[in-house]
């Protein structure tokens, strides 16, 4: 995809930037990033790829838009409320910047329909807010040695992490072996919703510094947030030698 005129007015404050230029905004413009999760991350994230000008943008989810939704995902209102999510949001980026592709999965994805999912996406990103279904998105974007970014919030709290499986990785079982007995997620525990904009928008920035290759990037380590103190921790992942992944 090249950049015509209305690119370089859209784009132009990041064009201008010394370390993305007019190559690094066509980088940007070819990109394929897959979304899994249209929730209170899954809202930024793709806010903020699509403003920013990924030309390519998969989004999986399967839910309506409910009440309990709106206090933190950005994207919807009450006039959303009952309509699928993915309809909603690929609407709004569509009247936003209709040169950008985005596909939409309208299921809930599992074991039989995840590969040929991300097949087409060179970074996957995890919003998702169960235990399962993240080891699921880790073991297959490993298998086919994809990219994934991934967030996770509960309460005040968030956590970032990037595993880039085209190069040797630990993987999210090295970090969290066995799946807790208690699944502790914004359902069973709440969320202060500033949280969910916080960790979404920092998924979506090293979703960018991927595409643009920035050399500090968050390969193998985790960002820990801590809303209340403020308070940012960054954390080592290595690898497992006892990882079913055998990393």
């Amino acid at each position: 995809m090249d950049l015509d005129i209305n690119d370089f007015k859209r784009f132009e404050k990041q064009i201008i930037l010394k370390n993305i230029g007019i190559n690094g905004q066509k980088k940007i413009l070819n990109a394929k990033v897959l979304i899994i999760g249209i929730g209170g991350l899954g809202c930024p994230l793709l806010t903020y790829l699509a403003a920013s000008g990924v030309g390519k943008i998969g989004i999986v989810d399967f839910d309506k838009v409910e009440i309990s939704n709106l206090n933190r995902q950005t994207l919807f209102s009450n006039n959303d409320i009952g309509k699928f999510k993915v309809d909603q949001a690929q609407s709004i980026i569509n009247k936003t910047n209709k040169k950008i592709s985005v596909k939409i999965f309208k299921k809930k994805i599992n074991s039989s329909n995840i590969k040929p999912i991300i097949n087409g996406y060179d970074i996957i990103c995890d919003g998702t807010d169960n235990f399962d279904t993240r080891y699921l998105i880790n073991d297959e974007c490993k298998k086919n040695k994809k990219i994934l970014i991934s967030a996770a919030i509960s309460k005040f709290d968030g956590h970032l992490y990037k595993f880039n499986f085209k190069k040797k990785s630990s993987c999210y079982r090295c970090f969290m072996p066995e799946k807790p007995i208690i699944e502790k997620n914004c359902e069973t525990e709440g969320i202060f919703s500033p949280v969910a904009g916080v960790l979404g928008s920092l998924q979506a920035n090293e979703v960018l510094k991927t595409i643009l290759d920035f050399k500090d990037s968050l390969d193998n380590q985790m960002i820990i947030f801590d809303s209340i103190k403020y308070s940012f921790r960054k954390i080592k992942l290595r690898n497992n030698p006892d990882c079913k992944n055998k990393c």
